[in-house]
């Protein structure tokens, strides 16, 4: 791999923009890298990434991934960061979308909705929670009415990741109100934009950005040929959606995380806090979590099916990464200090993600706060625990 990326990265590439470390997902790095991928170098790397079937990499050749394994993805991650060029990947189509479709779709939707995903044609963003029912999700009251040759989608879905980048959102509806709990539901590929009815209403963070939406679908249509899984199969499709999204993020977290690592052992050294044994203790637990969640990473997914229904070593990798970066999130901030506990001021020119919401000045404040909702955007910490111990350890049910 190393020997690939070094014979094919275009010259140039590597110096356009922090591509792997976790700035290019916020602030100015973000946007640094959203100018380089408008650039010559990118195109033609992402051209050879597609004719190589690395964009997907996990996908079945007949699909234009690469059937890679787990450990064999981080291969290439680790190469792409070495080399200080960006694996592109396609979020949550390549990691969840794709995987539901090879495991539930029709192979007409597989031909048709894989390609767009590949070539970057289609963004997907997942909508499944509700104002009244968050982890509760064979709770969910949004409607899908069929129509003809067409679904008729209303409801109001919350805490939608990535919604305003999206051009499809993966809705979890009801098609059937008279169906038991688990039964009756629907996920329906629904379009964000183009004036088909629906309103995206950006939700401001605790960290100041505004990733995550409220999705209002007031009569938004879908072709009855995007319902995956099939007219009333939603909960076992969206079982499948949740699990590749744990797994996935957790994996995907792995170089992040070692940035971070190593970002913050470097600011402790300047600040001369390396010798204070807390300190040190509180590195080296972090390190050792660090490994520990890569081996995890790597090894869950190759003990079983790569896309299959929900795998219970996924949600030990969730729980583990949420809960370090959680974990983290406090380390970083006590090593900064006092510092750390004062928040510019949101008229000190500190910067905005969105109209004149603030964002924090400080990188680790960022950190401490956004990784708060770690231990809940993949269901919360309880809820998976409680999943480890009953389907895992085959422990009773707690009636309480």
């Amino acid at each position: 791999m190393r020997e690939w990326i070094s014979a094919n990265a275009p010259a140039g590439l590597a110096g356009l923009a922090p591509w792997n470390e976790p700035a290019a997902d916020r602030g100015t790095g973000h946007e640094e890298a959203l100018g380089a991928r408008a650039t010559a170098p990118y195109a033609q790397w992402e051209r050879s990434l597609l004719q190589a079937g690395v964009v997907c990499p996990a996908w079945p050749r007949r699909y234009g991934g690469a059937a890679l394994s787990a450990s064999e993805v981080l291969v290439l991650q680790e190469e792409c960061a070495r080399a200080g060029v960006p694996r592109i990947g396609r979020g949550t189509g390549e990691l969840v979308v794709g995987p539901v479709l090879l495991a539930h779709g029709t192979e007409e939707q597989r031909a048709r909705l894989l390609p767009r995903i590949l070539r970057g044609e289609d963004t997907y963003c997942q909508a499944y929670a509700e104002p009244s029912h968050g982890s509760d999700l064979a709770s969910v009251e949004t409607r899908a009415t069929v129509a003809g040759d067409e679904v008729v989608v209303t409801g109001h879905k919350s805490w939608v990741h990535g919604a305003r980048r999206a051009d499809v959102a993966l809705v979890l509806c009801r098609t059937d109100p008279g169906a038991a709990r688990h039964r009756g539901l629907s996920c329906v590929a629904v379009r964000l934009h183009g004036g088909n009815g629906t309103r995206l209403r950006p939700v401001r963070s605790a960290d100041g950005t505004r990733d995550v939406c409220e999705v209002v679908f007031d009569g938004a249509r879908a072709p009855l040929r995007d319902v995956i899984g099939g007219v009333g199969g939603g909960w076992p499709t969206v079982m499948t959606a949740v699990a590749h999204q744990r797994t996935g993020r957790a994996a995907a977290a792995q170089l992040g995380f070692q940035a971070e690592f190593w970002d913050l052992v470097r600011d402790a050294q300047k600040a001369g806090r390396t010798r204070d044994p807390l300190v040190r203790d509180q590195l080296a637990w972090a390190y050792t979590q660090m490994t520990l969640l890569r081996w995890a990473a790597v090894d869950r997914p190759e003990r079983g099916p790569a896309f299959g229904a929900s795998d219970p070593g996924g949600v030990v990798a969730s729980l583990l990464r949420a809960e370090y970066h959680r974990r983290f999130g406090e380390i970083a901030l006590g090593v900064t200090g006092a510092a750390g506990l004062v928040r510019p001021d949101p008229e000190g020119g500190t910067g905005e993600t969105d109209g004149n919401c603030p964002q924090p000045g400080d990188r680790w404040q960022q950190l401490f706060l956004s990784a708060r909702g770690d231990t809940i955007g993949d269901g919360t910490s309880e809820v998976l625990r409680d999943i480890i111990a009953e389907r895992v350890l085959g422990l009773p049910k707690d009636r309480h």
